[in-house]
């Protein structure tokens, strides 16, 4: 039996997420399904992080086992061969240690926001940014992000839903940055909370607006109460960039 890890890119738009469910398909579904075509085997698929609907990828890395014998590019390009019509691409693909997991092993996982602040909407990007009309403050929004970045309790920032034990999270890395017409906002952890980046974006979007200030962000950190922080942004804007791992 061999093991594969796999970097993987998709659109999560027409998905209810990576994870299989029976209310809609899944970009797991989608790749089980495709090693089953292309192998005979029926798998399964573990990945580095479980996206929301809605919710895309660009280094997304993910593993299975296979017992018959294959070369990595076979598998690479039988997948996405076999991933048609989906919008999933298998980008890279290596033989792993039985050591190697693609969820429990990583060290870090890093994601991008999209804001799109301009008054038109978008035309090439429907879905793949959040569209925010009124001008945005990237200055102030990053100066008020570094509030959160550090080990804290982010229950202010995490999801009803959310099955972690504990909300105490280190946060690496929260940059604001404004490239053009867009704002983005890049954020870095071991490990994130359910909804933790998209309930920072849209406090952040607050602090942008000029609704909020830094000591506004600080405030809802410190009540670990959901309802003190600002909304959920969209699914739309949020990427998953890449996984880290201290060896494959």
């Amino acid at each position: 039996m061999a093991r594969w890890k796999l970097t993987i890119e998709y659109d999560g738009r027409p998905f209810s997420g990576w994870q299989r469910q029976d209310n809609g398909p899944s970009v797991q579904q989608a790749l089980e399904e495709a090693v089953l075509k292309l192998s005979g085997e029926t798998v399964r698929v573990h990945a580095s992080g479980r996206t929301d609907a809605g919710v895309h990828a660009l280094g997304q890395v993910v593993h299975f086992d296979l017992d018959k014998p294959f070369a990595g590019d076979k598998i690479r390009d039988g997948l996405n061969f076999h991933l048609r019509p989906w919008p999933v691409a298998v980008l890279a693909v290596q033989a792993a240690g039985e050591d190697f997991h693609a969820r429990l092993t990583s060290i870090g996982r890093s994601y991008v926001y999209r804001i799109l602040n301009r008054r038109a909407p978008p035309a090439l990007d429907i879905g793949r940014v959040w569209h925010v009309q009124r001008p945005l403050d990237a200055e102030a929004m990053h100066a008020a992000a570094q509030v959160l970045v550090g080990q804290h309790d982010f229950t202010s920032f995490r999801a009803a839903l959310c099955q972690a034990k504990s909300p105490l999270k280190t946060l690496d890395r929260l940059d604001v940055v404004r490239e053009g017409e867009e704002v983005r906002v890049y954020a870095a952890a071991r490990s994130f909370l359910h909804h933790q980046v998209r309930n920072m974006v849209g406090t952040l979007e607050l602090v942008g607006i000029g609704k909020w200030t830094a000591a506004d962000v600080r405030a809802a950190l410190e009540a670990r109460d959901r309802s003190r922080a600002g909304p959920t942004a969209p699914p739309d804007g949020l990427y998953f960039v890449e996984a880290r791992y201290l060896s494959s």
